[in-house]
This record gives structure tokens, C-alpha cells and sequence, in this order.
């Protein structure tokens, strides 16, 4: 594959962007009566506003002329039909199989119809959530169970977590559902105190159910349960498994018909539509996961149908290359004004930097553009007391993602009004700033001294014309969840897709893995560190001494 800036759209960008250098965002919209109207889009119960954006029709046209030069129709098919699309690891893409409308019968992948296997693990996990809320599973004791408590990291521990939370308002009252990940002792050992292992159910997440800091925990739960007099023959009615290691979980303890399969055309990160995701239908229960699914589903089919002019994860992608390699823009903040979404922010980081953090095309040839962006952010109202400052008057141009619900399910007398109110009037001020003029004027109709004017009026100033877009929906739920991620996904893929890189495989994570294991048998063993370089050597052995 050829480096995006030999399409003819990219080096036409390259020169718009010199046009569009000196244009405000507030001229655009003096011009242009209906600019509001024109530059919004919606899809499965989003409603995506991108006139604040450094962006005029001629923009638009070239960003949409080279996500058309990148081949994105292609990209799309292939990855719908299940085609071979992650070339470094020769496997299928296939998390919108997931969430497959029940009308479709079939889907082969090298022969076999993946959507057999995908609803057959729907029917198991349904029997497994029936089991625990009617009281039909019960602990080593005969108690109902209480507590679940999910073992993982990575895609496998952080997609669900940030769905759970987000669809607080639809938990179940019976079940408690607590997530574990770090290998910092700490972190499970804080868990464990809330928890009585007669009621307790672990969910332990890993597909070779060997991964470290995933396989340390379980270790360490089935430790305690053992301790808190759990016989180790009973230990199979207080865990079950998301694992393609069947052979390992069984002999952990684990009964095989509660060890639910993962697949290798799923990403960790792109893996909470499955079994990843059983905590969640633990939480709020399998109709709710269902309509999650559903609004995943309704975001595919957008993205697969809708016309690159209306394409919701189309435009937020091109606008995201246009600022990341023509307006020199090194990070993307997503600031939800929902405090249920509060924890996206570090989803979308996951599923973007891990999938788009590439240095070669997929041909193995370097790239010759900037890729992805850093992805930050936080919750409204509280980012507007701390990186706010950086957004409005920072050296630095920051792209933001305004994200909000129009209602909410905690009405308390006008908070909503004064959130919402909030997250309008920050979209509003990074693109109209504060000139000179105004901040003199400001200052003098407060009282203030010509002296104090000129010395003042210049911190005061907001340059402005700083991009954002809007994402509305009407209500947090499970659709619209299901659908503002899967929203993110394909924006990941259609930005992977014009840098010319695979965004499914990960071979940085895989380092540091293998990095991890080696210094771990230094730290434990006597084992001659002398090849190593003088820092690791002073730092392992500063572990030693401090034992």
C-alpha cells in the first residue's frame, strides 16, 4: 500500500491548508446562514455537529476525496465479509459479527459460519446470567450469590468496566459487579475486603488463560477462597472463564460448561460485544446487553450504507487526519458531559493509540506522516478546572470531542440545564476566544486603570478558532452506548485505513511482555545482570535490597 500523501487529495489538502490558515470559524459561519444545518450529521440516536471545525466545503470535499483514494468502500467490505484484513497475524476482523443483525444467517470465515458460534455463546452466557439472578447458582455454602467480580486487563478488563459504569442506571439490585485488572497487589486485595467468598463469583478473562497479570489475580482469588474455607472441589461454583484454554481452565477448577469461548478475529479491545462482555449482562442483564448490541449494530450498518458526505465515523475520522497531519495537532481530547461516560475517555485512548500507534504501512514500509494522535480527556464540568486552561490559551491545538446527553436520568433541580449549559458554552468559547478589545473593554467597565488595562488586557486574551465537535444524544442507554462506541471504532478504522496501517494487530504490547518476563526471573533470581544496560541493573537491583 502507497503512502497516503501520494494520493492527489492529500497534497491538494496540503495547499488547502495553507488557504485555510488565516480563517476563523466565525467568518465561516457570518458567510454561511446555513452552515449550522450543512455540516451535521446523525445516525443511531447521535446527532454529530461539526460546523465548529476549521473546515469549509472545498475541506470537505478533498477529506472525502481521499478517504475515497485510501480505499475505504473496499476496506469496509472486506472487513464485513470477514476478509483476511489483519495481514501481520492473517486473521479476520470481525467484531461487528458480534453484534450481526438475527436476520442474518450466515457469515463464513475459512470456512466456517462465525455467527453459529457467536450465538451459541449468546444462549450460554443468557443461561449463566438467568443462573445467577434467579439464585439457581449458589456458592460451596447454598447461598445466592452477591458479588461478581471480573479478572483481566487490557481489552478484556476496560471495555466492559466503562460500559458497566456507564449504564448504571440499569443495574441490577442483586448483584454487585466489581472489576480487577492490576498486578499491583493492592488492587485485589481492596476488592477482596468487600467480599465474602460464600457469595462471591470470579469471571476470569484471558484467551490463553495465561496471561500474567490476569492469571496472577485468579491465582490470588482462588488463594482466598481456598483460605476463607472454600473446598478446592467446590472452587467450580465460584468461577467461570472467558478463555480459548480450555485445557488450563479446567484444570484451574473451573466446570468446562462454564468457560465461554473468545475468538482470533476479535480484539482484546474491540472484545466486549462477547463473552468480554459478561460482566456487563451480569450488571444490567441480558436484555439490556442485547440493546447494546443492537445499537453496535445500527452504527455498522450506518457506516457500511450511509454515503461518505453523511458517514458519521467517515467525517470524525477525515476531520481527525485533517488536524493530526496538516494542522500539526499531536492529541485529541473526548470530554463527555455525562458522569456515567466519565471513564470512556480511557476506552476510546485503548482503542485508538493501541490500534493506530503505527510506524509502517501495511506493506512493512515506514510511514511518512504522523499517525495517531493522543487521546485524552475527562468529565465535564470537571476538565474546565484544570486542562480547560490548556485548551483555550494553550500554545498547543487540541481537537475536542464535546459529548452529551440531552436528558438525563438523574434530574436534581436545573444541574442538568447548567451541565448542558456548560458543555454548549465551552464548544462556544474555543471557537469565538476573546480579542484584545474585548478584554480592555472588560476590564475598563469593571473599573479598572488604563495602567491596570494594559497590563492585564493581554493575559486575558483567547485566541479562539479552536476546533470541536458535538456528539448529542437524546438519552444515555444501552443503544445509544452501543452505538457511540462502535461509533469510535470505525473512526479508528477509517483513519487506520487512510494512513495506510493495520490497526488490529499490537506487536508493542507483545514487547513488553517478553521484556516483563525477562526481568522478572532477574528480580527473583541470582541470575548475572552484567550484559544488562547500568540503569536496569541499579534499578533491579534497588528491588532486591528493598526486600
Amino acid at each position: 500500500m502507497s503512502s497516503p500523501t501520494q494520493h492527489s487529495a492529500w497534497q491538494a489538502l496540503a495547499q488547502h491548508q495553507q488557504e485555510m490558515a488565516s480563517v476563523k470559524m466565525t467568518e465561516l459561519f457570518a458567510e454561511d446562514a446555513t452552515r449550522a444545518e450543512s455540516f451535521k450529521a446523525s445516525a443511531a440516536g447521535w446527532t454529530l455537529d461539526y460546523s465548529k471545525n476549521r473546515a469549509n466545503a472545498d475541506t470537505m470535499k478533498w477529506l472525502l476525496q481521499l478517504v475515497e483514494q485510501a480505499g475505504m468502500k473496499s476496506a469496509i467490505t472486506g472487513m464485513f465479509q470477514g476478509d483476511h484484513i489483519n495481514n501481520t497475524e492473517d486473521r479476520s476482523v470481525l467484531h461487528v459479527a458480534l453484534r450481526a443483525s438475527k436476520a442474518q444467517d450466515s457469515l463464513l470465515v475459512d470456512g466456517v459460519n462465525v455467527l453459529d458460534e457467536v450465538r451459541q455463546t449468546l444462549a450460554q452466557m443468557e443461561q449463566f446470567v438467568e443462573q445467577l439472578h434467579s439464585g439457581t447458582w449458589q456458592g460451596h455454602s447454598g447461598k445466592k450469590i452477591t458479588d461478581v467480580v471480573s479478572i483481566g486487563i487490557g481489552g478484556s478488563y476496560l471495555g466492559p468496566k466503562v460500559v458497566a459504569e456507564a449504564l448504571t442506571p440499569y443495574k441490577k439490585d442483586d448483584i454487585k459487579v466489581h472489576f480487577v485488572a492490576n498486578i499491583d497487589g493492592s488492587d485485589i486485595t481492596e476488592k477482596l475486603k468487600l467480599l465474602n467468598a460464600e457469595t462471591t463469583v470470579f469471571i476470569v478473562s484471558s484467551k490463553s488463560f495465561g496471561t500474567l497479570e490476569t492469571l496472577y489475580n485468579a491465582n490470588a482469588a482462588r488463594a482466598w477462597c481456598i483460605a476463607e474455607g472454600v473446598p478446592e472441589a467446590d472452587i467450580k461454583k465460584h468461577f467461570a472463564a472467558v478463555s480459548s484454554n480450555v485445557e488450563k481452565a479446567v484444570k484451574f477448577g473451573m466446570a468446562e460448561e462454564n468457560i465461554f469461548p473468545m475468538w482470533d478475529w476479535v480484539g482484546g479491545r474491540y472484545s466486549l460485544w462477547s463473552a468480554i462482555g459478561l460482566p456487563i449482562a451480569v450488571a444490567v442483564g441480558m436484555d439490556n446487553f442485547y440493546e447494546l448490541l443492537d445499537g453496535a449494530y445500527a452504527m455498522d450498518e450506518h457506516f457500511k450504507t450511509a454515503p461518505f458526505a453523511q458517514n458519521l465515523p467517515v467525517i470524525m475520522g477525515a476531520l481527525g487526519v485533517w488536524y493530526s497531519n496538516f494542522h500539526n495537532a499531536q492529541t485529541h481530547a473526548l470530554i463527555p458531559y455525562d458522569h456515567y461516560l466519565r471513564a470512556m475517555p480511557a476506552h476510546i485512548q485503548q482503542l485508538d493509540m493501541e490500534s493506530n500507534g503505527k510506524a509502517n504501512l501495511v506493506d512493512g514500509s515506514g510511514v511518512a506522516t504522523d499517525t495517531g494522535p493522543i487521546i485524552w480527556g475527562g468529565a465535564g464540568t470537571n476538565g474546565q478546572h484544570a486542562y480547560h486552561q490548556l485548551l483555550h490559551q494553550g500554545t498547543r491545538l487540541v481537537p475536542v470531542d464535546f459529548i452529551a446527553p440531552l436528558k438525563t436520568h438523574n434530574p436534581v433541580a436545573d444541574h442538568h440545564a447548567q451541565l448542558f449549559a456548560n458543555c454548549l458554552s465551552q464548544s462556544q468559547a474555543l471557537m469565538v476566544g476573546k480579542s484584545l478589545a474585548q478584554a480592555e473593554k472588560e476590564l475598563r467597565d469593571a473599573g479598572a486603570s488604563e495602567a491596570q488595562v494594559a497590563a492585564i488586557a493581554p493575559h486575558k486574551v483567547i485566541p479562539g478558532n479552536r476546533p470541536s465537535n458535538t456528539l448529542l444524544t437524546e438519552q444515555l442507554t444501552p443503544f445509544s452506548t452501543g452505538s457511540l462506541i462502535a461509533l469510535y471504532e470505525h473512526r479508528t478504522f477509517v483513519q487506520g485505513t487512510i494512513w495506510g496501517i493495520n490497526s488490529f494487530d499490537q506487536w508493542g504490547v507483545e514487547l513488553g511482555k517478553v521484556l516483563g518476563t525477562d526481568v522478572y526471573q532477574r528480580l527473583v533470581t541470582d541470575t548475572d545482570n552484567s550484559q544488562l544496560d547500568a540503569s536496569t541493573q541499579a534499578l533491579i537491583a534497588a528491588f532486591k535490597d528493598a526486600q
